[in-house]
């Protein structure tokens, strides 16, 4: 096709001129404000359809001062978890009529800083960000946090008076540490994020309080790391390299427990029944490993719907005091924890 057969695209006076209304009424039915007759609204539908009529978005966008666009921020898309995460924000954001910028932060605090920045010159209503860490994120976050409204999900930033939606941590914990003192299980291992993270924090806390109150399960050792598959083979690696293994690890995340299945297995270390492992996150991933592994699993779509609901409600006008949700997760028992025959 040469450039000359390229039509002109279709603007605003066209629909009026083919609805026999006048530009202002054209945009006005088009914007969705009221004050116009039945008959005008028939017409420029009926017209705009004909025409294959595209609006302006950023045209709109700046006479309304709003872009209908949310930043998203993450610490690292090649995370399971966190694309699942990012699907389900997608998928309620589309609901909410948003569309969404992803920024992916790598980790590092300069290019999560710069990620912010940059959706701020775009033009954002609002962002939703996974912070990388809990200190290093906050004056990043804090600076964004004076263009447009901020919430939270998954992690959180210290002294930041923003919204926060997340999974209930110590229930989660709870849960999976129940699970396996039923399994009869007696010496327990925790593998976790090394606590930069608000997560990790809040679960290795988890899981000191609740085997404190346990008169018989010891929690020993505990190993920090990362949350990553590369960091579950080390955890197996120094579990080996014990006198004697843990009656069970509990991970701070499926891609912990997925790295460290990897490398028992590789040792022909039986699982479940010289130890059991769980997960956390309830990752596709999780059901796929061999054995299926026991997980927490994180109410993801939940996460995101009410992410996007209080994102929304800033939007509107909210100013009401930063709220803090926690969804509860629920356990998933597979063979990576069943006794023989269960």
């Amino acid at each position: 096709m040469s450039l000359e057969s390229i039509p002109e695209p279709v603007r605003l006076r066209d629909v009026a001129a083919a609805a026999g209304v006048s530009v202002s009424t054209a945009s006005r039915v088009l914007s969705g404000a009221p004050n116009a007759s039945p008959s005008a609204v028939a017409a420029v539908l009926a017209a705009s359809e004909r025409l294959k009529y595209r609006p302006n978005l950023v045209a709109r966008g700046l006479r309304a001062r709003t872009t209908g666009l949310a930043g998203i921020v993450v610490p690292g898309i090649g995370n399971p978890f966190f694309a699942e995460l990012v699907e389900a924000l997608e998928s309620a954001l589309r609901e909410a009529g948003l569309d969404m910028i992803l920024g992916d932060s790598g980790g590092p605090p300069s290019q999560e800083s710069q990620r912010l920045e940059t959706l701020i010159d775009r033009q954002v209503d609002g962002l939703i960000m996974i912070p990388a860490g809990h200190h290093s994120s906050a004056l990043a976050a804090q600076r964004a946090s004076h263009s447009v409204p901020i919430v939270q999900i998954d992690r959180q930033v210290d002294g930041l008076s923003a919204d926060y939606v997340g999974v209930d941590n110590r229930l989660g914990i709870r849960l999976a540490v129940n699970h396996l003192a039923a399994q009869g299980c007696r010496v327990v291992a925790f593998a976790s994020d090394d606590a930069t993270s608000s997560t990790g924090r809040s679960r290795y806390e988890a899981v000191q309080s609740i085997v404190a109150q346990m008169a018989d399960v010891t929690l020993n050792p505990v190993l920090h790391g990362t949350f990553s598959f590369a960091f579950g083979g080390e955890v197996a690696r120094a579990l080996l390299a014990m006198p004697q293994l843990p009656d069970a690890v509990v991970c701070g995340s499926d891609l912990i427990a997925l790295g460290l299945v990897r490398e028992f297995r590789a040792a022909r270390i039986a699982i479940p029944d010289q130890v059991k492992v769980t997960g956390f996150d309830g990752i596709l991933f999780s059901e796929l490993c061999d054995p299926p592994l026991t997980t927490v699993r994180q109410p993801i779509q939940d996460i995101a719907d009410e992410a996007v609901r209080l994102l929304k409600a800033r939007l509107y006008g909210d100013r009401t005091p930063a709220q803090r949700i926690e969804i509860a997760p629920s356990l998933i028992v597979r063979q990576s924890t069943r006794v023989a025959g269960a």
